[in-house]
């Protein structure tokens, strides 16, 4: 079965609930951004060294790393690199070693980049075998580099919060309350978990911005 465009999932997830057209009427269509100039390891490398710091200083770090690596930037090319010259650019002593394994595990096959077709879940669970990758980072690789259209982060807090506003909750859903949410969303969970974080800024305050 051919893979559908991703205006025409929108527009097939939309259907399905009012709440979402609404979100999607007020939002517009959302878009693909584009892959990673380096690949998904690349992607990876990207996302370990941009946790936990504001962004201007995660791509200062970031830019720094990826200069240490004149060439292609591949698990070998970063392997060579000195662990000096790559805490030097900025990395901390946790984020060199999740980088290291990420590189080991990608080498000797536990973490295969190259097969796409592998299921969403068995790509998140060789992803969460490497030191600094959590199930969150796996899903937003998912979504953005691979561009999976059935993703639902349900610990993503945003997510929860987007979705407790647009559907006018007391209050935002747990983790295990908003898994079956979801559920009829299958297969465009990624589409409504967008627009979820879309509704955070919209629906600030407590009011439809359509009623406004």
């Amino acid at each position: 079965m051919s893979r559908p465009s991703l205006a025409a999932a929108i527009d097939e997830a939309a259907e399905r609930d009012p709440v979402l057209a609404n979100l999607v009427t007020l939002v517009g269509p959302i878009t693909y951004r584009s892959g990673d100039p380096d690949g998904h390891f690349g992607a990876l490398i990207r996302s370990i060294t941009f946790q936990q710091l504001a962004g201007s200083a995660a791509r200062a770090i970031h830019g720094r790393v990826r200069a240490t690596v004149p060439g292609e930037l591949t698990p070998g090319s970063l392997m060579a690199v000195p662990d000096g010259t790559l805490r030097a650019a900025g990395l901390s002593a946790n984020k060199l070693a999740a980088l290291r394994d990420l590189s080991a595990k990608v080498i000797d096959g536990t973490v295969d980049l190259d097969n796409t077709a592998m299921p969403d879940d068995e790509i998140i669970a060789s992803l969460v075998t490497v030191r600094g990758i959590g199930r969150w980072t796996a899903e937003m690789y998912l979504m953005f580099e691979l561009r999976r259209l059935d993703v639902w982060p349900v610990h993503d807090l945003g997510v929860r919060q987007g979705y407790g506003l647009a559907w006018q909750l007391d209050t935002a859903p747990t983790a295990k309350e908003l898994e079956p949410l979801g559920d009829r969303f299958r297969p465009y969970r990624s589409i409504v978990a967008r627009y979820c974080w879309e509704a955070v800024a919209l629906f600030r305050g407590g009011t439809d911005p359509s009623l406004r």
